[in-house]
């Protein structure tokens, strides 16, 4: 069992040919809604995998989060926890597609509501969990109530720590994997990567986008290559690629074996418009590591 505590996003995506200078208004091509949150883009992609997920989050009482929960169930994830409030509305992203990359500002909204007090509720849900994936746009002490509970409780945690300004160093003793990509290695330790991936083996995993993924075994540096491919939109690349290893963790892979997997599957996920749209199947990515 995979255990989601995380947000609830409702995707507001812009696609235009470049991004406006300050004063500047210009013409986009498209505009999409999608179902996102960092939180939600993991449940289902280690949901779309065959994993049992549970997702733990809260939204607003508004169409939005009406429309989010109804997805997470459509994609197989339990959404008994996920809570609503009467106070704030349901948080979005802001995402601008440009020139093959993306640039992201979240209003965490009722997100921001999912407090410490909730958590020892669950205490008996995460007791069951194989693992327990969590981010950082819900409250900096939500999460630190359920890295004390896992603590506690001896369940392994994956954490994407983005955004990175919200990550304290106390955290990762209680973190079995800590995922960031490079720009955020760099900004969590403020030391380069491969020193960063020196004073953590075997639990500092460094996403490098189209340059693949780095670690540090405790002998040697591991690094996995990523699958070329023909990226349409690199949204949710990293969130398939952390509940793709959630997934292979849960099921006992080993770390490269774990790290591969997920690689493959992040690989898929750009393939397609949408942060959740390209997620990909347990086949799909057993397919694309057979080639």
């Amino acid at each position: 069992m995979i255990t989601v505590i995380g947000s609830m996003n409702m995707d507001l995506v812009v696609d235009t040919n470049r991004v406006p200078e300050n004063g500047e208004t210009i013409l986009g091509k498209d505009f999409y809604t999608f179902p996102g949150g960092k939180g939600a883009n993991q449940a289902v992609a280690a949901a779309r995998l065959g994993g049992n997920v549970h997702m733990v989050a809260c939204v607003g009482n508004d169409v939005f989060g009406t429309e989010l929960t109804r997805n997470l169930q459509e994609q197989g994830v339990d959404t008994a926890n996920v809570s609503y409030s009467s106070e704030k509305s349901t948080g979005i992203a802001n995402i601008i597609l440009s020139e093959n990359d993306n640039r992201i500002i979240v209003v965490p909204g009722a997100n921001y509501e999912l407090r410490p007090s909730m958590i020892e509720g669950l205490r008996d849900m995460i007791k069951m969990s194989n693992v327990v994936v969590m981010q950082l746009e819900i409250l900096p002490e939500t999460v630190k109530a359920v890295l004390k509970i896992c603590d506690e409780l001896n369940i392994p945690v994956v954490m994407d720590p983005a955004p990175a300004e919200f990550f304290d160093r106390d955290m990762i003793s209680g973190i079995q994997y800590i995922t960031p990509n490079q720009y955020e290695c760099e900004q969590l330790f403020g030391v380069q990567m491969d020193e960063a991936l020196e004073m953590y083996p075997n639990q500092l995993i460094v996403t490098l986008g189209k340059d693949g993924v780095r670690y540090f075994d405790g002998e040697k540096h591991i690094h996995i290559e990523a699958i070329r491919t023909n990226a349409i939109d690199t949204t949710g690349a990293g969130d398939t690629f952390n509940g793709a290893f959630a997934y292979a963790i849960s099921h006992q892979y080993a770390l490269y074996d774990a790290v591969r997997f997920a690689n493959a599957a992040s690989s898929l996920s750009v393939e397609k418009l949408g942060a959740q749209t390209g997620m990909p199947t347990k086949a799909e990515v057993e397919a694309r590591l057979a080639l």
